[in-house]
């Protein structure tokens, strides 16, 4: 008797990749969201008096909840007891209401309101937290920038709950299958969110002549209620799958600590989770600064104020060139014909050409770092696919932190000597924002996929949400740091495109190191535990 095989959504390539779409769609807006403010930095201390001080406290905030309050181990266990759609939904809802918060922060409504005076009298002196001197305020701060952190704590909540539910939902789609090159490639398109805000942020907070910053921060909950919708679809997708796998979203065993104790005792799971916060700290709290540092670096003119590179237009065509060069430059590692395969990398290429030749005569810092998560969409699915097949993840991580500490010295020592001289600054600028965002793709590419080689099934979960919480203190001290670093290092500088920047650089650098040390450790503990991380996911 022949026995008919059961096809269900997961065996569809195109259904688990409509998945992958749809939470890789919720993670772009999020990226948009979570640098929101970010090229617009000089603007904050303009309109709302915000220094790096206030800036760099305010962007630190959005992970606090999750360091102190342990809300990312809550979120763990929930995504292991509620399953992936549940926990995809409710995490886009905390993101918009943590978004509509920080909106409300910096409008002008909040200015002048009872609201504001509250939080100026309040919030100045936190028991304990004051003490350790890890308090997310402090006496002085901004009332709009207090309540901002509030928001974006929220915000911050559901980001990272999204972050550990999007990692489990891949790994339920596509295990046995084309995993890492999943992973890498919903990293690439959510990172090209990072592109978009540096172009679209300071476009509307300056749109129609009259600079206003609560327009940005309202474009970015515009598209948190679109993170929302996909969400919602994926719930019945991933309903469905259920349905045909007859798979329960809830677990049958209760969770207990022990599970937990399972994983912090494994050393491979440590060295992979210090990795990630080393690695991570030295791009995303970057990242929040990257577009002030150039303006404090290159000799930017801004072209006159009737000429076609000073329009409002400009900016709409080269972000669909922007488009082009990511979509080509991704759709051209999947070709099999050769001729269409080479003809998509170079209008990729070309368009990439274009893009910077915009960029240098529009003068923008913002439009020149916004090419960051460009090579890395390019040459993310080459990785995945080559980790999937070939293996080498740690090795790859290693290559990553090399890469790292190149382009952060680059910044702090190479980039300064070019002043004076506008194309050498800018063409510097280039090329290494866009090697660090080469470095920036081995991350997903390699390092994500390995975690289910190291953790139970029935706790990776948990395990990705440790790893998140690990990387979130990261993530809250380093944005931080920077801000004070910058006050300390540039006393008496009130022009905040005037600051010299070597020491966090530096700093950032420091980060990286250590991650190569740490990563030549995991190579060996790999070669002595037969971890199996320089092994091909596809087996």
């Amino acid at each position: 008797m022949t026995q008919v095989i059961k096809k269900t959504l997961r065996d569809s390539a195109g259904m688990r990749w409509t998945a992958l779409l749809l939470l890789a769609l919720a993670m772009f807006c999020s990226y948009i969201f979570m640098d929101i403010l970010s090229p617009i930095k000089d603007l904050m201390q303009e309109t709302r008096g915000w220094d790096s001080l206030a800036f760099g406290t305010m962007q630190g905030s959005e992970v606090f909840l999750n360091v102190f309050a342990f809300f990312l181990i809550f979120a763990g266990i929930i995504l292991d007891k509620m399953g992936v759609r549940f926990t995809a939904v409710l995490s886009a809802a905390v993101m918009l209401i943590g978004a509509i918060i920080k909106w409300y922060a910096v409008s002008d409504a909040f200015a002048g309101s009872g609201l504001e005076t509250w939080f100026t009298n309040n919030l100045n002196y936190i028991p304990l937290f004051d003490e350790l001197g890890v308090s997310p305020f402090y006496e002085g701060m901004p009332a709009s920038a207090k309540f901002a952190a509030c928001g974006f704590m929220i915000f911050g909540c559901g980001c990272e709950m999204a972050g550990i539910t999007v990692s489990r939902g891949i790994v339920k789609w596509f295990k046995g299958r084309e995993m890492a090159l999943a992973m890498g490639s919903e990293m690439a398109l959510a990172r090209l969110g990072v592109a978009t805000c540096m172009i679209f942020s300071p476009y509307f907070a300056r749109l129609g002549g009259a600079v206003s910053v609560s327009r940005s921060v309202a474009f970015g909950v515009v598209l948190m209620c679109i993170a929302l919708i996909m969400t919602i679809v994926y719930f019945f997708m991933d309903k469905k799958l259920d349905a045909q796998t007859g798979e329960a979203e809830e677990k049958d065993d209760p969770f207990k600590i022990s599970d937990l104790g399972k994983i912090l005792t494994d050393s491979g799971f440590w060295i992979v989770a210090l990795l990630c916060v080393l690695y991570y700290s030295a791009i995303f709290p970057f990242q929040k600064y990257a577009v002030n540092m150039l303006q404090c670096n290159l000799d930017l003119t801004q072209p006159a104020a009737d000429s076609f590179w000073a329009g409002s237009s400009v900016t709409i065509i080269q972000y669909v060139i922007m488009l082009v060069v990511a979509a080509a430059g991704f759709a051209s590692n999947f070709q099999k014909n050769k001729g269409m395969k080479y003809t998509l990398l170079g209008i990729s290429i070309a368009s990439l050409i274009t893009y910077c030749y915009m960029g240098y005569m529009r003068q923008s810092a913002e439009s020149i770092f916004a090419v960051f998560p460009l090579l890395a969409v390019l040459i993310t699915p080459i990785l995945g696919s080559y980790v999937d097949h070939k293996g080498k993840a740690a090795s790859m991580l290693v290559l990553g932190s090399l890469l790292l500490i190149a382009c952060h010295l680059t910044f702090a020592f190479v980039l300064p000597a070019f002043r004076g001289n506008n194309i050498g600054g800018i063409v510097t600028a280039y090329v290494t924002i866009l090697i660090l965002g080469a470095s920036f793709s081995l991350v997903p590419a390699s390092l994500w996929p390995s975690v289910p080689k190291l953790v139970d099934a029935k706790v990776i979960g948990s395990a990705y949400a440790l790893i998140f919480w690990i990387q979130n203190i990261g993530l809250w001290l380093f944005p931080l740091l920077i801000g004070k670093v910058l006050d300390q290092t540039n006393p008496g500088v009130d022009d905040p495109n005037k600051l010299n920047y070597t020491a966090p650089l530096v700093m950032l650098a420091f980060l990286g190191v250590a991650a190569l040390v740490l990563g030549l450790v995991l190579k060996v503990v790999d070669r002595k535990k037969g971890l199996g991380l320089e092994e091909p996911n596809i087996k």
